[in-house]
């Protein structure tokens, strides 16, 4: 309970970020069409998968998976980043601000479990390609897919739990342009050790383990590959892993520079411009990476387009 000469807030002041000036319609723009940009390419990745038979196998399906986060984390953070620009500061309550920071959370960790799914196919697909229909049967591909969104959930839920009992007195004002974990949890006025500790603990979960493992699974990857006589299927064979490499680095790259670096080390402005590399970047890189490298994804898009054009 707040304190009797303290006021308990009800809503939080995102004051996104200052100094933007005559540049705030610009950025606006851009936001907004880098939006449209990131749900369209995204929405076009989920429908070629789900209406081209081709597609249908576990690496594409997993991708489709890694679409629809892509697109719902933009769509929690991109729209209200926009309006608080355009504004130059915004209101939340504390509720909606909870509520956008576990989504939020939730459909950055599915991804990383999703990236990691997709090294282990790849690993399957060239380590032991024989078997390769009988270990990503449906059913298993099923299992895996879902059991990322089913695992994210089920952790995020138990902090999440905590940290709506939370009680914030005093200080409202987020100097940020959304409900992040760390500027919420400077305000509040309960003890936030053991909701800290879990957030560590998931996050070590969810970026250094499965990097780690993705990390393994590429190493002994390219040991099979180099093993391989014919030049021409190293090629193939290094041609496979690309696409998901690039998304890999696409989406840990900006996330190690934003929680890992020390932010002692960083202005708050430059804190925030690097959140946008995650939040927009990333989601508008997966679409491009698997448009321009890969044929399936080019020939699936150059169908549906000349279907569209007959009509």
């Amino acid at each position: 309970m707040c304190q009797d000469n303290q006021t308990k807030v009800s809503e939080f002041h995102l004051l996104g970020v200052q100094g933007l000036g005559n540049f705030k319609p610009l950025i606006f723009t851009v936001l907004l069409l880098f939006y449209i940009a990131i749900v369209t390419g995204n929405f076009l990745i989920i429908l070629l998968v789900s209406t081209n038979i081709k597609l249908k196998i576990p690496m594409f399906i997993f991708l489709q998976h890694l679409a629809f986060a892509d697109s719902l984390l933009a769509t929690c953070i991109i729209p209200m980043m926009a309006e608080i620009i355009i504004r130059t500061k915004g209101k939340m309550s504390v509720a909606g601000c909870i509520t956008q920071m576990y989504f939020y959370f939730n459909f950055g960790l599915v991804q990383c479990f999703l990236l990691a799914v997709m090294s282990y196919d790849r690993y399957v697909a060239i380590c032991n390609p024989l078997h390769y229909i009988v270990i990503m049967n449906h059913r298993i591909c099923f299992l895996l897919g879902y059991g990322c969104w089913v695992l994210t959930w089920s952790l995020s839920s138990t902090e999440f739990i905590l940290i709506i009992q939370f009680q914030f007195c005093g200080p409202s004002d987020i100097d940020y342009f959304f409900c992040d974990f760390g500027p919420v949890m400077q305000l509040s006025t309960s003890d936030t050790f053991i909701v800290q500790w879990l957030d560590f603990t998931y996050c070590a979960l969810s970026t250094f383990c499965a990097l780690t493992f993705i990390i393994g699974t590429y190493i002994y990857i390219f040991v099979i590959i180099l093993k391989i006589s014919s030049s021409t299927a190293r090629k193939k064979s290094f041609s496979t892993c690309c696409t998901h490499l690039l998304s890999v680095g696409a989406y840990y790259g900006p996330l190690i520079t934003i929680y890992v670096t020390p932010s002692s080390e960083m202005s708050p402005n430059m804190n925030k411009y690097s959140s946008l590399l995650y939040i927009v970047m990333t989601p508008l890189m997966n679409p491009l990476i698997y448009s321009l490298r890969n044929q399936e994804i080019r020939q699936a898009l150059h169908k549906k387009l000349r279907k569209i054009a007959v009509k």
